[in-house]
């Protein structure tokens, strides 16, 4: 027999990817979305939110964060015993102490799929996986629905702290770097001069803004943003000072420091050619 499994905002970007994804895997699949007709049409739709969910053995909910609290709320009590809650939020501090006070007879699992609704495979892609009640029994069962994703497991609040920079900042950064991108008038110019780091920067400002503003506001209001911005603004008021000061010594010593602490860890020379990898594959 068929394993169902709802999905609550299923026309979203990422709702529309799990649901092609579970369809693939042999799943029958029950759409929602209060918000937009589903048009695959290996969906069943659902009438309601609790008619969705009463007899399926999942629920995942590709629903805004700053609704997903409120939505546990409602459905987990009506959901079926030893069926899987999937949460994919952003930002899980205040989802997970919403999935800390569902009923015991629900098993949840807090994720967050690091990659977007483009991915065509899961292989190689990251998983967070963030313990409610049972690490290691929540762990296995995301495992067995990603088999092929790499996961990693850690708390909400650690999860926070690292998002702010993996997302939040390079959120934050590019979208102001696409605002200045769409003030340009002379776009095609700016183009035709363009360098190989501006092409991979306008890319991924480019790319950023095809998601949801919702989602984007959401991403760069996590509260740990707040100290990497406070300390990205207050260096770039300083390179501009030192600018202004004609103080080029300065500088290149703030250059050389940072080059120093990031060779620690990486191989600058191998991520230029990956950069001029990117960018070749893509002009092809």
């Amino acid at each position: 027999m068929k394993k169902k499994i709802a999905i609550i905002g299923a026309e979203g970007q990422m709702g529309k990817w799990f649901s092609k994804y579970f369809i693939e895997k042999g799943f029958e699949v029950i759409g929602y979305d209060s918000e937009k007709e589903i048009l695959n049409k290996s969906v069943t739709k659902a009438k309601s939110l609790v008619g969705a969910i009463l007899s399926v053995d999942y629920v995942i909910l590709c629903t805004p964060t700053k609704k997903t609290p409120e939505i546990i709320r409602l459905i987990a009590k009506e959901m079926r015993r030893d069926s899987c809650l999937i949460d994919i939020s952003s930002l899980k501090t205040k989802v997970v102490s919403a999935l800390y006070k569902i009923p015991d007879k629900v098993i949840p699992i807090c994720i967050h799929p690091m990659f977007g609704p483009g991915t065509k495979k899961v292989k190689g892609a990251n998983i967070i996986s963030i313990p409610i009640r049972d690490a290691k029994k929540e762990l296995a069962l995301a495992k067995s629905l990603f088999s092929e994703a790499n996961f990693v497991t850690i708390d909400a609040s650690e999860h926070d702290k690292k998002t702010a920079v993996i997302l939040g900042m390079t959120h934050l950064i590019n979208l102001a770097f696409a605002n200045i991108l769409s003030k340009d008038e002379k776009i095609i110019l700016t183009e035709k001069m363009t360098s190989t780091t501006f092409k991979a920067q306008k890319i991924l400002a480019e790319s950023i803004m095809t998601e949801s503003p919702a989602l984007i506001e959401t991403i760069i209001s996590n509260p740990e943003i707040r100290k990497f911005a406070e300390e990205f603004w207050k260096d770039i008021g300083r390179m501009l000072t030192l600018v202004q000061e004609n103080k080029s010594d300065e500088i290149i010593r703030y250059a050389i420091t940072v080059k120093e602490r990031l060779a620690k860890n990486v191989d600058l020379d191998d991520s230029y050619k990956k950069l001029i990898t990117m960018i070749n594959a893509i002009e092809k």
